[in-house]
């Protein structure tokens, strides 16, 4: 059996979504986003006190890239992965941790917008660069979606994978911080890959870390 540790609107939604898209039985253990993940039992499955942890045959798992390649190897080497010696094996691990530089600046403006409750904590000059970062990040996978080879449906030419689980997901929090609008195929990507049954069984129940769609741009009052 498979269990996944998950905090709603975090980087464990990915492999949320990745194992509904697999159809792999699991179980799921919710938790708070506060100071339950840093309790000693949860620093036995995740020692630096993040989700996603993964419990699989007895071993257990932590980094959502990691999480990924391994379920991919083992239950989806052709649809979801791309196998070593595959013509799409390199922009595959590309995009699949291309993810990460885009949920750092999420991260960041979480912090900023959400967790920082004192005004005088907040940095209008951070939040300012960050969200001008997840701008460039939408630039790369606008370019990527529409280059000169043509326009393609998903990530990789050859069809739906893991990379548009793992960059979709972050772009589903990125949007909290800047908008897609300008961005044509981003838009139209991101509405197809999220038109999946395996996406919406990921999204949170009333229960995530964003109390708004859109947290604009901050000033100090």
């Amino acid at each position: 059996m498979i269990t996944l540790h998950h905090c709603p609107q975090t980087r464990s939604m990915r492999s949320l979504w990745l194992l509904h898209e697999l159809e792999e039985p699991f179980q799921l253990r919710s938790y708070p986003f506060d100071r339950t993940l840093r309790s000693p039992e949860f620093l036995t499955l995740s020692p630096a006190g993040r989700v996603p942890a993964l419990e699989i045959d007895g071993e257990r798992m932590f980094e959502t890239g990691a999480i990924t390649e391994y379920l991919c190897e083992r239950f989806s080497p052709e649809r979801l992965g791309r196998m070593p010696g595959t013509p799409e094996r390199m922009p595959w691990l590309v995009w699949l941790h291309f993810a990460e530089t885009l949920s750092q600046h999420v991260a960041a403006l979480t912090q900023q917008h959400i967790a920082l409750y004192e005004d005088h904590m907040r940095s209008p000059v951070v939040m300012k660069l960050e969200a001008a970062r997840i701008a460039k990040c939408y630039d790369a996978i606008e370019a990527r979606l529409d280059d000169a080879a043509g326009a393609r449906d998903y990530l990789l030419t050859g069809g739906f994978s893991a990379t548009d689980i793992s960059v979709g997901q972050a772009v589903y929090m990125a949007r909290h911080f800047a908008k897609t609008g300008d961005y044509p195929a981003l838009t139209d990507w991101y509405a197809r890959i999220t038109d999946r049954e395996s996406f919406r069984a990921a999204l949170p129940d009333g229960d995530g870390i964003y109390t708004r769609d859109f947290y604009p741009p901050w000033t100090p009052q």
